[in-house]
Parts: C-alpha cells; sequence; structure tokens
C-alpha cells in the first residue's frame, strides 16, 4: 500500500538528515524548501536570509497558504506509481496538511523533528546556508513559520522524533522507525 510521509520541524531541526535517511532507503523525496529555492533563482534575485522568507510569503499572499501543497500533488502521484513510499520534506503550514489530507486521506502521515533554538542555531553557523543568517534571522523564521500553523503540526503530528543528541543516534532511531513502517 503506497504512503506519503510528510516532515515538518523548525529549521534546522533536522528535516534534511531526516529526508537523506529515507532517501537511502530508496524513499523518494520532495522538498517544499527547494521549491522556495527554486523560486527565488526563477526571479533571479540574490539569496539572502530574508529573500527565502519573502518570496515564501508572497507566494502564499498571491496564490494562498496552500500554494505549494497544490504543486506538489500531481509530481507525488506519479512518484506513487512506482514507490510504496514518498517524503514530502518540510511542510509547515496547516493549510499545507489539509490539502494533503484530503488527497491522499489514511495514506497521508506526519512525522515531526523537534530540537532546542540553542542547537539549531549552532548547525546554522555550521551549515552556513545563504538562507540561514544569524540568530535574529533564526528567530524570524521561526515566528513565520509558526505563524503558519507550524506549532500546530509539531504537537499533531503521528510521528515524533526529538533530534537533540548524536546525528548517529538519531539516524539509527530513524532507520528504526522507518523499518517498522
Amino acid at each position: 500500500m503506497a504512503r506519503v510521509l510528510a516532515v515538518c520541524g523548525m529549521p534546522a531541526s533536522g528535516k534534511g538528515l531526516f529526508a537523506e535517511i529515507l532517501a537511502k532507503k530508496g524513499v523518494p523525496v520532495r522538498s517544499m524548501g527547494d521549491m522556495i529555492r527554486a523560486e527565488v533563482n526563477r526571479l533571479g534575485l540574490e539569496e539572502s536570509p530574508s529573500i527565502f522568507g519573502e518570496i515564501a510569503t508572497r507566494l502564499r499572499a498571491e496564490y494562498g497558504d496552500d500554494v505549494l501543497a497544490h504543486r506538489l500533488i500531481d509530481e507525488v502521484d506519479s512518484l506513487l506509481e512506482y514507490n510504496p513510499v514518498v517524503l514530502i520534506e518540510g511542510m509547515r503550514g496547516t493549510a499545507e496538511k489539509s490539502v494533503f489530507e484530503s488527497h491522499w486521506g489514511d495514506l497521508f502521515s506526519t512525522v515531526a523533528i523537534s530540537a532546542h533554538q540553542d542547537i539549531r542555531f549552532a548547525r546554522i553557523s555550521k551549515r552556513q546556508r545563504s538562507e540561514d543568517g544569524n540568530r535574529d534571522d533564526l528567530e524570524d523564521r521561526d515566528r513565520r513559520e509558526i505563524g503558519w500553523g507550524l506549532e500546530i503540526l509539531l504537537s499533531e503530528a503521528e510521528f515524533k522524533f526529538r533530534n537533540e543528541a548524536d546525528i548517529d543516534a538519531f539516524r539509527i532511531e530513524v532507520e528504526t522507525w522507518f523499518n517498522s513502517l
């Protein structure tokens, strides 16, 4: 039976690592964050911590809070034809979850990854992505994504992982969970 998983979490909580672990298990991954990065590139904008949030906010204002979800559905449906599980990485809003639930019903599940803000900031400082910035930028991102309903998603997720230990421990926990699905 096919299954669609969507992983959510605050910036630098470990969504990308979770996706990487599942991808190594053969699960196709589609990233909502990559959709925003592609839009920034399509518009020819210079990458900066604020521009990604501006573009995500602008898309939601212009096309609705569920715009990214609607743009993903056909691609995920195509992947489900040949894959038993597909992962959507980076769901951030309740509107997106509503679209996915109404489309896939019981085949859809959410996964939450959490980590303390200090740990997330330390990760951001190391990875140095163009959207990361400083502590104030992280706090701005947190507020924006909470405004989209991310805290609700985290609290309501069917599966929850705390990602504050070392990477190997997290990897083992996720692999064990995935193998039991």
